[in-house]
């Protein structure tokens, strides 16, 4: 038979809420140790904590350096099966080497080179795209060729084909977002390979995907498509969108109208056309734009983030720790850190003036869980 090792050694110590230390007790626990049982009472002050203790760190990846390495893995490294992909994940220091950028959030930079293709393949992964700077790669999402440009925000629900084409004569980046962490530690992933090359008809670059064509009209639905999806059917949320409706909350703010998170800080999030919940099951996204001269009020969150700057520079602080950040920069917000957020960005460094943040977090989980808490230092 099988030895199995005690997942704890427990020692009896003389503290205050713990029983009192003698020989009887001992025995006790090592009865405990021998049926592999752990008693509450030595555990509680990790187990119920008084807030969330998050194993992730704070931590910020600089994207100029994000960039080289891809690059350099561009020419070294091919993309095919096997590796599938050319992503690149980022590992949170405190997670223990595990290519995750918090307990439940993976974020990667994928790198694809000029006339590459990553052959498709299927996942019950949620996952997205986002693009920060370029143009020229089509994702090909269920044989439905859909472009991907400079601040177009991509999501992928899961178990849906989907094949990626470079069509331009220089490389491109982006950054990826899926939630493999909650499904490896929920043991619920599958994965399955696809065609090993898309069709020539794929390879067609239309101005607009056939879901945008069909999906891509605010506050209008097909009649011919009821019912809620689980991840939204619009492939491609368009940066001018995007921009605009950031544009328009502030303007409002200016006229004397609400419509803003805080003063001076204008916030959009994607939503699923069919539901308009969370554009994907496990992952919220959100647009912030942040004026010049602006701070926001500290805030803290249950769950785990991750931003993007999109445009603009300033000074991000997560807990105790603080950095500049500007264009393509990425950073880690672990559960119930404080967040607050400078813009520094001015007119001649900045697409809109602004301090522009692209932000992906585990929020929807946490909501349909009852456990998502939200707390603003408004008074600071």
């Amino acid at each position: 038979m099988t030895q199995v090792a005690s997942p704890v050694s427990l020692t009896a110590v003389d503290a205050p809420g713990q029983p009192t230390p003698s020989p009887e007790l001992e025995q006790l626990y090592r009865g405990f140790e021998r049926e592999l049982l752990v008693p509450l009472w030595t555990e509680i002050s990790g187990l119920m904590p008084v807030h969330p203790q998050s194993k992730a760190a704070p931590h910020l990846w600089r994207w100029q350096n994000l960039l080289e390495l891809a690059d350099r893995a561009g020419h070294l490294v091919p993309v095919g099966r096997g590796g599938e992909r050319r992503a690149i994940a980022l590992a949170n220091p405190a997670l223990g080497g595990r290519p995750y950028a918090t307990p439940t959030l993976w974020a990667a930079i994928q790198y694809l080179m000029p006339g590459e293709d990553a052959p498709e393949h299927r996942h019950t992964q949620h996952a997205f795209r986002f693009v920060v700077e370029g143009d020229g790669v089509w994702t090909v999402v269920d044989r439905d060729p859909v472009p991907m440009t400079r601040g177009d925000f991509l999501p992928q629900g899961g178990w849906i084909w989907h094949a990626h084409h470079n069509a331009a004569q220089h490389p491109m980046a982006w950054i990826d977002g899926l939630d493999i962490p909650f499904q490896y530690a929920t043991e619920t992933q599958f994965f399955e390979f696809g065609r090993d090359a898309i069709s020539d008809a794929e390879r067609i670059s239309p101005e607009r995907s056939r879901a945008q064509r069909l999906w891509g009209h605010p506050g209008l639905r097909p009649v011919s498509v009821p019912g809620p999806q689980p991840s939204s059917p619009l492939l491609n949320y368009r940066w001018v969108d995007t921009d605009a409706a950031l544009t328009d909350q502030l303007e409002l703010e200016d006229e004397g109208f609400p419509g803003t998170v805080e003063p001076g800080h204008a916030a959009v999030r994607y939503t699923n056309p069919t539901t308009g919940g969370d554009v994907l099951p496990t992952i919220r996204t959100e647009m912030h734009r942040v004026r010049r001269g602006t701070e926001t009020a500290p805030r803290r969150e249950a769950g785990s983030s991750v931003f993007q700057v999109f445009d603009g520079t300033g000074t991000v602080t997560v807990g105790e720790t603080s950095w500049r950040v500007e264009r393509g920069d990425m950073f880690v917000v672990p559960s119930w850190e404080p967040l607050s957020i400078r813009s520094e960005a001015s007119a001649s460094d900045s697409d809109s003036g602004a301090l522009d943040l692209f932000r992906f977090s585990d929020t929807p989980i946490l909501a349909a869980l009852g456990l998502d808490r939200v707390s603003v230092d408004a008074g600071r």
